[in-house]
């Protein structure tokens, strides 16, 4: 009786033997075929893996049961799509970079030494991504959060539309195009050369509306019956959002400042009109061309000659593989801060 109201179900190993006959048939086609390459084959087996379970399963189950099963597999199917391609390129980074850090790799610059000479490092380069995209943090991040603090506690009318327009404008703009901006108003209008700070401010622009947009979705998560019980008590707005609002939200805050930073800290081609690049350390953002880790990944690569690949590759790598790490090192951060925000309970 109860196998009856249960319903026919498919066996525990229907999965792995579906995949082993999508993937033998994937194989079959390849050689009948004389497909080129293995990734139409990886394509042609998830295809044929997905049409086998789901027909097995609506002649076994049912047509209900084979269209929950089918709506799981494509879930599931493009899980794995997004996360096999990210997982083999951190593979591949990690396998070509980490041969290249070392002490020396971090503590020296490219200052003399050729592409087809061993040695050099990065060290130049961490110099200026770092206080590159630190000036920009100062400059986005103040503007991002005040805006977004703008047009969630006081923006109505046609001016808050207006800021909501431009922001999601200014978040589809070319990182070129911000460059080009600050490239003709500040290089080309006061006929300066490149330096640093320049870099900063396209990355400052760039910064802004992902602050913006993730700074105003945090704070419209503060329940507004917090705001209305301290606007009841009496305190003026501006004090609820500085003790209330925003001590509230301040978790979502430092992961979107976060985001914003992690946004901007690979960005190349602003860069290259705007600081140029220096294979030796400058510690002044505001004078000269300054390295930066984007910008040596560009010209170790565009150093490649010969036999010199063996060593402009390997600095090429270990930078990319430094910024990689960067990027994961800020969002661990922000993820600790983020847990030591949140007000404790009891």
């Amino acid at each position: 009786m109860r196998s009856q109201l249960v319903g026919a179900r498919l066996p525990k190993f229907a999965v792995p033997l579906t995949a082993i006959v999508g993937i033998a048939l994937a194989i079959g086609f390849k050689y009948l075929l004389s497909w080129s390459g293995w990734s139409t084959t990886v394509v042609a087996a998830a295809v044929l893996f997905v049409i086998v379970l789901t027909g097995w399963s609506f002649s076994v189950e049912g047509r209900r049961r084979a269209k929950d099963r089918l709506a799981s597999t494509l879930i599931y199917a493009c899980f794995v799509a997004a996360v096999v391609p990210l997982v083999l390129i951190l593979v591949y980074i990690v396998q070509r970079g980490w041969p290249a850090l070392s002490a020396n790799f971090f503590s020296h610059s490219m200052a003399g030494v050729g592409p087809d000479q061993p040695g050099g490092g990065i060290y130049h380069a961490l110099v200026g991504t770092l206080e590159q995209v630190a000036l920009a943090a100062v400059i986005a991040l103040p503007v991002g959060i005040f805006t977004a603090i703008y047009l969630v506690e006081y923006g109505k009318g046609a001016f808050a539309r207006a800021v909501t327009f431009f922001v999601d404008v200014m978040t589809g703009v070319p990182s070129i195009v911000a460059g080009l901006f600050v490239y003709t108003f500040l290089l080309l209008g006061t006929g300066a050369r490149p330096f640093g700070f320049a870099g900063s401010l396209a990355l400052a622009i760039l910064m802004i509306p992902v602050a913006v947009r993730s700074s105003e979705e945090m704070l419209r998560l503060v329940p507004r019956d917090l705001r209305d019980a301290s606007l009841a008590l009496g305190v003026p707005k501006w004090r609820t959002i500085t003790k209330i609002v925003l001590p509230t939200a301040m978790s979502g805050l430092i992961t979107s400042a976060l985001l914003a930073i992690a946004r901007v800290a690979g960005e190349t081609a602003p860069l290259i009109l705007l600081v140029g690049y220096a294979d030796r350390i400058n510690f002044n953002p505001f004078s000269g061309d300054q390295g930066t880790l984007p910008m040596m990944v560009w010209d170790q690569l565009g150093k490649r000659t010969g036999n010199s690949g063996e060593f402009t590759d390997g600095r090429a790598w270990g930078a990319a593989l430094t910024l990689v790490l960067l990027v994961l090192l800020l969002n661990v951060i922000a993820r600790l801060l983020a847990r030591l925000a949140q007000p404790k309970r009891g």
